[in-house]
């Protein structure tokens, strides 16, 4: 997650910016460029996320005692952000889209990323 949040940080707060003075149709090249190249890499990190989570919370279960009171709630918050950010990761890889709805993309994507990493340390605190 670490690597998509911070991915998604660079591009949206130091590609994008940079894009500003370029005429639309050389945004969308380059944007699209960017992402036809991410696009392989995305589904790895996307797919190992998906994998992580659940054989973490598979050896967390099993642990003496079990889950912790709460713990289910706020796994269940981390995968609604999950399945957000793979989503719009997913759509982050398509060719044509206008740079400004990609600029939106980024930023929700970020927001959503930055919770998941903060709901993840909550959840290794949790006993």
């Amino acid at each position: 997650m670490a690597f998509l949040v911070g991915g998604t940080l660079y591009a949206r707060y130091a590609l994008a910016p940079a894009m500003e003075g370029m005429r639309t149709d050389e945004k969308t090249k380059l944007a699209d460029r960017v992402a036809d190249r991410m696009r392989a890499l995305v589904i790895a990190v996307v797919a190992a996320l998906v994998a992580s989570g659940l054989f973490n919370l598979y050896r967390r279960a099993m642990l003496p005692g079990g889950l912790p009171a709460g713990y289910h709630l706020w796994f269940g918050i981390k995968m609604l952000l999950a399945l957000h950010v793979i989503a719009v990761s997913l759509l982050f890889g398509k060719v044509g889209v206008e740079p400004a709805k990609r600029t939106r993309q980024l930023t929700g994507v970020a927001i959503s990323g930055l919770l998941i990493l903060a709901i993840s340390a909550h959840l290794r605190l949790m006993r």
